[in-house]
């Protein structure tokens, strides 16, 4: 093995060293934040606040209308959150979620 060989094997190692931690790192922060919106939301509806982002009137609507997957998508697409969030967030704004 060249001297070349080595450094660019060397610096990979750290590259993926330093990634994977940077990952990980990243993953508690989104977990703690996580925690936080829902410490948030549970204060606001705590004091009976309802916070509504804008274009959430055309999510009700399609709830009212019972297209639960288009008012998912249609959350999606306001907030960019992930399948999981959006789908969590529609069914608290439908009432058939805790």
């Amino acid at each position: 093995m060249s001297i070349m060989e080595i450094a660019s094997f060397a610096t990979l190692v750290v590259v993926v060293l330093v990634y994977g931690s940077l990952e990980a790192r990243l993953k508690r922060l989104e977990r703690r934040n996580a925690r936080l919106e829902r410490k948030a939301d549970l204060i606001l509806d705590h004091l009976g606040i309802r916070q509504e982002e804008p274009g959430m009137e055309r999510v009700t609507a399609l709830l009212r209308e019972n297209k639960k997957i288009q008012a998912i998508k249609e959350y999606r697409e306001i907030t960019d959150a992930d399948l999981k969030e959006a789908k969590v967030a529609v069914e608290r704004m439908d009432g058939t979620r805790g």
